[in-house]
């Protein structure tokens, strides 16, 4: 499929296919993937567990080995360029700097052997010519806006001694430290309480606003991307299924984007709304041929056994189905 090209765009991924090496074999978790981050644009990408999301996020970032890559073809391409086949130098000269990204659970991302302000610097002392009060200052300034109180005396603890909800303030923090015009957030409330999460996610909305970065955030939950996005990009099985505004969230147009609206719990009706989608998704590896959803799908017929093509509504909206709702 051919995306358009303009000034804004800042990371494209064109057709991108993605397989990774397993004991039976390559496996193919990403097939021709499309989607365009545009400067100062927050995109939602949604999905179930196992539809490629994280993968995705991850070769966005070149942080796939090449030990566990077994085939990827396609175009990453960062303000024009191709980074599909960047060299690891290339790729450190970008993370941090330029593109950065926070990961679901923070305990597991940072390090418990260093204090905070330990792992923020040494971001800073990559990426800027910084002196030391200079950084520390920053960093200081930093863990302020991101919500810490008493900085001062925090900077030397480890991550074990802050609460998950201020892991994660300080995940976004290192994210940010060294000003980067992408954030890509892989579900990054996932493991806090409702409460923290909704702080949270007003504080990556601000700071997405203030600093006039693109945001990529990565859920399973359309009410949080609702909130966040102006576009949103559902994912099904390794494909890109529909690429829709956020105001026309009410209105899909693919079968499985529907059946994800239906799924959500709605006050006010018996058992809360609950339609759960049948059937599972396929796993990884699987021979798929067509539409990927069909077996799910309350529309499907003998079409849906050719790969569907791409059908382009009104206002940017875009989905791949043979029977989409007009």
């Amino acid at each position: 499929m051919q995306e358009t090209e303009n000034s804004s765009n800042l990371l494209t991924l064109k057709d991108y296919d993605l397989s990774l090496n397993s004991e039976k074999g390559p496996v193919q978790v990403l097939n021709k993937v499309n989607i365009t981050l545009n400067a100062q644009e927050t995109v939602g990408l949604v999905g179930e567990s196992g539809c490629g999301k994280s993968m995705t996020a991850l070769s966005m970032m070149g942080l796939l080995s090449n030990k566990i890559i077994a085939e990827n073809q396609g175009e990453l391409l960062w303000r024009g360029e191709n980074l599909s086949n960047a060299c690891n130098k290339r790729w450190r000269e970008l993370r941090g700097k330029e593109m950065a990204m926070i990961f679901q659970e923070p305990m597991t991302a940072l390090n418990p052997v260093l204090t905070i302000y330990e792992q923020l610097d040494e971001v800073l002392k990559e990426h800027s010519s910084l002196g030391n009060q200079d950084r520390r200052k920053k960093i200081s300034d930093l863990l302020r806006q991101v919500g810490l109180r008493d900085v001062d005396s925090k900077l030397e603890w480890y991550p074990h001694q802050f609460s998950g909800g201020m892991r994660q303030r300080v995940m976004i923090a290192m994210a940010l430290v060294c000003e980067p015009d992408l954030l890509i957030a892989d579900e990054p409330t996932t493991a806090l309480d409702v409460t923290t999460q909704a702080q949270i996610l007003r504080l990556i909305k601000n700071l997405q606003r203030e600093r006039k970065m693109a945001l990529l955030f990565i859920s399973h939950d359309l009410d949080v991307v609702g909130f966040l996005a102006d576009r949103i990009v559902i994912m099904y099985a390794g494909e890109v299924v529909e690429d829709l505004l956020v105001e026309q969230l009410e209105s899909p147009a693919h079968p499985y984007t529907i059946a994800l609206q239906q799924a959500r719990p709605r006050p006010g009706k018996s058992n809360f709304g609950f339609e759960p989608i049948p059937g599972t998704l396929p796993q990884p590896g699987s021979i798929l041929i067509g539409c990927r959803f069909r077996d799910r799908c309350a529309k499907a017929n003998k079409q849906c056994e050719i790969n569907p093509p791409w059908q382009f509504q009104k206002n940017q909206h875009r989905v791949r189905c043979w029977h989409p709702k007009i």
